[in-house]
């Protein structure tokens, strides 16, 4: 399914600004973040590939040079939306999750932050969920650095339930890392396609019960 509408087309740059800078009066302009969230919209919109650095410049509301002195390219805006993402997904997952010993409530928490994250920014979504899985060198590249950190946080709530008897401890904790965040995956890319308005966090609870009734100790076989 293509999520790039024909009829989608960018803003010009003084209602680029409104959506994307919206700051206090007198406070200083982030370029670098003016123009990470125009590229995140931008790539939502035109799709990745389709894109140039100029329609990110013209929705940022700066020359074209100006993006260069902050960013090497296209790959490199890509690569920073991720990574500042990211960042920022770990750092709220870790908040959390800060002495709280329930493996069961520590997904919950990652489940809500996760869904409600995205759920926050549809065009940050739209490239989470679809832009940066078109090319396999994205993808390797992701799946070695944040990722493979945000996994992480995952596997071990899941490793401390087996150890605590919690958990099944059958299932690798691996697998069921995958599992866990496959199913919340899902419930992304279910909601950003979805023409219905809703809260993607009201699919969180749902999906950490059906988790836990998997791997639970009290699972009959």
């Amino acid at each position: 399914m293509n999520v790039h509408s024909s009829t989608d087309k960018l803003v010009v740059p003084v209602a680029a600004r409104r959506l994307i800078a919206v700051k206090p009066a007198g406070a200083t302009v982030d370029k670098r973040e003016l123009i990470l969230r125009a590229a995140t919209r931008v790539f939502a919109q035109n799709g990745f590939f389709q894109s140039q650095v100029a329609d990110v410049a013209r929705v940022a509301g700066v020359a074209a040079g100006t993006v260069y002195l902050y960013f090497k390219g296209k790959d490199d805006l890509l690569v920073s939306i991720f990574e500042r993402s990211m960042s920022g997904f770990i750092a709220e997952g870790r908040a959390a999750m800060s002495g709280l010993a329930d493996p069961a409530e520590r997904l919950r928490r990652i489940a809500h932050l996760h869904l409600g994250r995205l759920g926050r920014d549809k065009h940050l979504a739209v490239v989470f969920q679809v832009e940066l899985r078109q090319s396999v060198k994205f993808m390797e590249r992701f799946s070695a650095t944040f990722l493979r950190d945000y996994l992480k946080l995952i596997r071990d709530s899941i490793a401390d339930g087996q150890a605590s008897g919690a958990f099944r401890r059958d299932i690798s904790a691996t697998t069921a890392t995958k599992m866990f965040f496959g199913a919340l995956d899902e419930m992304a890319t279910n909601w950003m396609l979805s023409r219905r308005k809703y809260d993607p966090t009201a699919e969180a609870d749902a999906v950490v019960d059906l988790f836990i009734n998997g791997v639970g100790t009290q699972v009959k076989r």
